[in-house]
């Protein structure tokens, strides 16, 4: 058995903290500082923490193979056979054109350009982000919007700001399904407290979109909707992640939302003249004005409605309860490790949850999408091997920064940091909001920010007497607001819109947006830590 230390470098902590920080500020710095390649970074920064966990932590070298071992499965299986499926079922409507009817049936709903950029950056967004996440909400937000006749540049900052609130509960829940994992807390008590901080961000974002596409205007004329709108998102999404399951909050956020939208007398009224001509600078697209048959439209929305079915009959108990007994639970070969006080950790086993989880719902989905849209099967599994192949870096990305988290975590290199992180004491609940924006505005991913320092948040609130799952929810949900300005989405969100080059011009507009609206999340966390919103968590 390995037995993790707290002081294994010189009998030193702070010693011992800086050493295991080396491959957090290798990645960091090769993805921040030299710009390498996500996938590069990561397995880069694998191979030193492999290197600290043997050299300087004392984990045999087996063990510690062991441990990337396990990450890399656990990102392969469940978290990239979620995001895999998930794209493919929107490569399908592409393919068949489905996607552009729904585009179309979008642009319909209102000819206010306020309300455009809340029906799809916001909401639509939100429903992308909850299938696939990973930049897609971003460029197709944004070309949307161009098609519409938006300015690019103001519709990749709306598609940007837009893409916040829904992160944490993006790809069905993946990034909070592996801060649970990474952190050995219950899933359902992480979504928890993650779903009382992001929908009230969700109450302030939409009104910050209709003030980026029409200024004070915007806000004066617009504000009920905007403000009807974020609500039902908020409200849909803390009861989904509270009560019902992480993976269907952000759908069921979203189509809520929309919803409540559309329902407001003043969303629908026609935008005057001098609004569309201030705000739609650009060129419209010709292929909006097309009129689609109604069993055609009603094609385009049935992928969304059967991930909502599918992932609705799965909660029923007597179904999950079936879906459950495939699940397998095996004993992880060659990793036998306790932790300081010399008690067993829970990777030593390894849960496969082979039908329960959510990539295999998505894929059950994706089959009964392709039959009703019209996808033969040849077709339909040619465009699953197109999505791996799409999503190759990103697979290897997720792999290897999952591995270097496992390793880190298991060979005690997580949980020395987290002691010593502790040291900030009270200022420690205004700090974590701080780690994982700066994580995900590095990486781009807030399941990457999750993995790396998850378990490190979860042992300074130990340390510290502050609640494990608070600090732990602090990190998804600061993060969410660093995916505005991390250099992957800036460089997707120019390209969509044709500004290639331009992501510096970009970033300063987006930035103070990022920062402004982390320091309120910092805010609310330093508050749910104390009397004044403690009542909040559960």
């Amino acid at each position: 058995m390995f037995v993790q230390e707290l002081e294994p470098v010189a009998d030193s902590l702070g010693l011992s903290a800086l050493i295991a920080a080396l491959p957090l500020v290798t990645v960091l710095v090769l993805l921040g500082a030299v710009r390498m390649k996500a996938h590069r970074a990561g397995l880069i920064g694998l191979a030193v923490a492999v290197l600290v966990a043997w050299l300087a932590y004392g984990m045999p070298l087996g063990q510690t193979l062991s441990s990337g071992a396990q990450g890399v499965l656990f990102g392969l299986f469940p978290i990239m056979w979620i995001v895999v499926n998930a794209l493919w079922v929107y490569r399908m409507t592409v393919r068949t054109e489905h996607f552009d009817i729904l585009r179309r049936s979008f642009g319909r709903l209102s000819d206010d350009p306020r309300i455009q950029a809340l029906v799809i950056a916001f909401c639509f967004g939100a429903l992308l982000e909850a299938l696939a996440g990973f930049g897609a909400p971003v460029a197709i937000s944004a070309v949307m919007l161009v098609a519409l006749g938006f300015q690019p540049v103001r519709a990749a900052v709306v598609a940007l700001v837009a893409n916040t609130a829904p992160v944490a509960f993006g790809a069905m829940g993946t990034p909070v399904v592996t801060l649970a994992q990474v952190t050995g807390l219950p899933l359902d008590s992480v979504a928890a407290v993650v779903g009382r901080q992001t929908p009230l961000l969700a109450l302030v974002v939409p009104l910050v979109l209709v003030g980026l596409v029409d200024g004070k205007r915007g806000l004066r004329e617009t504000w009920l909707p905007a403000l009807v709108c974020g609500t039902a998102f908020a409200a849909a999404q803390f009861v989904a992640s509270n009560y019902v399951s992480a993976q269907l909050a952000d759908i069921g956020a979203a189509l809520v939302g929309a919803a409540a939208l559309v329902a407001v007398p003043s969303a629908r009224k026609p935008a005057a003249e001098p609004v569309r001509a201030a705000v739609l600078t650009g060129v419209r697209s010709e292929d909006l004005d097309p009129e689609d048959p109604r069993p055609e439209v009603l094609r385009a929305y049935a992928p969304y409605a059967l991930i909502v079915v599918v992932f609705s009959l799965a909660q029923i108990p007597a179904v999950k309860s079936i879906l459950d007994a495939a699940t397998q639970v095996f004993d992880w070969p060659f990793l036998d490790v306790a932790d300081p006080e010399g008690n067993p950790v829970g990777a030593n086993a390894f849960t496969l949850p082979l039908v329960s989880t959510g990539g295999t719902l998505v894929l059950l989905s994706g089959l009964l999408t392709a039959a009703v849209i019209g996808v033969h099967a040849r077709v339909a599994l040619r465009e699953w091997g197109a999505t791996v192949h799409e999503l190759r870096f990103a697979i290897l990305t997720v792999t290897s920064v999952l591995a270097l988290a496992y390793v880190m975590n298991l060979s005690g290199q997580a949980a020395v940091i987290g002691h010593f992180v502790a040291a900030a004491g009270a200022g420690l609940a205004f700090l974590s909001p701080v780690l994982g924006w700066f994580g995900v505005a590095v990486s781009g991913s807030d399941t990457s920010a999750n993995a790396l320092f998850g378990a490190l948040q979860v042992t300074a609130a130990r340390q510290s007497g502050l609640s494990p799952e608070l600090l732990a929810a602090a990190n998804s949900s600061g993060g969410v607001l660093g995916k505005m300005i991390s250099p992957q989405n800036l460089t997707i969100a120019c390209a969509a819109v044709g500004l290639a080059g331009k992501e510096g011009d970009l970033l300063r507009k987006v930035l103070p947006w990022s920062i402004g609206l982390l320091l309120v999340m910092c805010l609310i966390v330093v508050a749910q830590s104390t009397f004044l919103l403690g009542w909040m968590l559960p």
